[in-house]
């Protein structure tokens, strides 16, 4: 045994016997439903959708929140233990435990019966790999891991964007794809809510006044490798010299991965240009005010496609990233924008203004079977148990 795995299996006893204590002692509340994620210390994206909704359908449930955010230090890790601690808990006393990424607890149990494991999984589509596809590679988990942690097991049912997305998380999570229910990303239902839509304009705009004017370039860039706390970022686009080249009709605002420490040097003469976002908004807030995207690998193209709006990927070391943990289609066919290398022919483009909205409605219309706003509502009827016939007519002749 790899001795280095010796504290996560100390871990993964100390959560089963938690588990079985618990489950001895309580029975399964079938009005008690728990969300629960490591990603944020509040309840945001799919799972604050659902959340809320329902909240206003259901009255008569108990709805609970764990939300920690995962710190990789020595002290974080002990604090987080104490947090799976009560995980078990929630684990073993909810009807619905819903999760939007990995989750230690619910990999190392055996769910009680009465008790069911929604994954919500936080990237809509299917961009770069994940859970199970990146066996082999460096991002991935290696398989003596497996042995003793056997990650994304256990889950119920999963909720995806499209039909067309389903065998690629059927592969993900090694699940069935009977188990895979492709209703809708529920954090979508945010676009087309004209009203929420204004209200975060505005509420952006009152924080940035500067930028009223301004056509917005959002620069959202995934992270890279396994950490949590990726140290450092070093933006690879220059950005004194896209300033020049798009001039001051337009700004930058800059929102990185949440596992990337919140730094990035702005040189003081271009602080009025570049704006680095600390968390204040959501990405929908962003991709709601933002008339330009540009990526590398991020899966919130999926999320702003919806709003037909131009995107250009940026991306400088591809090769690297496909050897890392690579994709499940071609990268260079599948992005619905172009590729750049360069800061010079990124700024041309945008300065030019000549975007190809049809490309983008193609991509939307291919990963989103529901384009309506009732993701959420689907969902909640789908875990009530309700109008699954219809649910399933309707999505039959859409596909």
């Amino acid at each position: 045994m790899n001795i280095k795995l010796l504290p996560t299996i100390i871990v993964k006893y100390l959560i089963r016997s938690a588990f079985f204590l618990f489950s001895l002692l309580f029975p399964v509340n079938e009005k008690k439903i728990t969300f629960a994620s490591y990603r944020s210390v509040k309840l945001e994206g799919n799972l604050q959708f659902i959340y809320q909704e329902m909240a206003n359908e259901y009255k008569d449930i108990t709805l609970s929140i764990l939300m920690k955010k995962f710190n990789g230090s020595f002290f974080g890790k002990l604090d987080y233990v104490w947090h799976m601690l009560k995980a078990c808990y929630a684990l073993a006393t909810s009807k619905f435990f819903i999760i939007d990424d990995f989750y230690f607890p619910v990999y190392v149990i055996k769910p009680r019966k009465g008790t069911e494991i929604i994954q919500l999984w936080h990237a809509p589509g299917a961009f770069k790999k994940f859970g199970l596809s990146t066996i082999g590679k460096s991002f991935g988990t290696s398989k003596e891991y497996l042995k003793h942690v056997p990650i994304h097991s256990n889950y119920s049912r999963v909720y995806v964007s499209s039909q067309k997305v389903v065998p690629y998380y059927a592969d993900a999570f090694g699940l069935p794809e009977e188990s895979i229910f492709p209703l809708g990303v529920p954090r979508t239902d945010f676009f087309f809510d004209h009203d929420k839509m204004n209200d975060s304009v505005n509420k952006f705009y009152l924080r940035f006044p500067e930028l009223i004017n301004k056509k917005l370039i959002l620069y959202a860039p995934t992270y890279r490798g396994d950490s949590h706390n990726q140290d450092h970022f070093n933006c690879p686009i220059d950005i004194p010299l896209l300033r020049e080249i798009v001039g001051d009709e337009y700004a930058l605002i800059i929102n990185l991965h949440p596992y990337m420490k919140k730094s990035i040097n702005i040189n003081k003469k271009d602080e009025n240009f570049a704006f680095l976002m600390n968390g204040e908004f959501s990405i929908e807030d962003l991709l709601a005010a933002t008339d330009i995207l540009i990526t590398d690998y991020s899966s919130v193209i999926f999320d702003y496609s919806i709003l037909e709006k131009p995107m250009a990927f940026y991306a400088t070391e591809l090769e690297d990233y496909k050897e890392e943990r690579d994709f499940y289609f071609d990268y260079e066919s599948f992005i619905p924008g172009p590729l750049f290398t360069e800061t010079q022919s990124l700024g041309k483009w945008i300065y030019e203004g000549v975007f190809n909205k049809a490309e983008i409605s193609k991509f939307k219309n291919e990963f989103f079977d529901f384009i309506d706003g009732n993701a959420s509502k689907r969902i909640v009827d789908h875990l009530q148990g309700k109008e699954v016939a219809e649910q399933k007519k309707e999505l039959l002749s859409n596909v």
